[in-house]
């Protein structure tokens, strides 16, 4: 409301599209104390989408989730690419680990740490 001089009936409808988006629009009216991990994540995805980016940069968006949680998170990102999305999701120390198109990321990583960390995963 503040950031984007939104009124506060655009704004609530936004973030209740978000929320479908993400597959949590039935969580609407819940506290994050009380969402998972990786619910917590997907509304981290959505309240980054409500600033209509460019691009999404993603810093180890499943480091802290259970691996039952890890797949939720990882299926929004597939939807956001899929949607024309731009994002840098796989980065180690700072430095670009892979660069390919989303199909040839999953399927054919180059990188052995990306490899390693796909296996876990997927």
């Amino acid at each position: 409301i503040q950031v984007r001089h939104a009124h506060k009936d655009e704004a609530y409808e936004l973030g209740l599209r978000l929320l479908q988006r993400v597959g949590l629009s039935d969580k609407a009216d819940e506290y994050p104390c009380t969402l998972s991990g990786g619910q917590q994540q997907r509304v981290a995805i959505a309240r980054a989408l409500a600033m209509n980016p460019k691009l999404m940069l993603f810093d180890e968006p499943t480091s802290a989730l259970d691996p039952e949680m890890v797949k939720e998170v990882i299926d929004v990102m597939e939807e956001l690419v899929a949607d024309g999305m731009t994002m840098i999701a796989f980065m180690d120390q700072g430095v670009i680990l892979e660069e390919a198109a989303p199909d040839e990321f999953f399927a054919n990583p180059k990188n052995e740490r990306t490899q390693l960390f796909l296996s876990k995963i997927l």
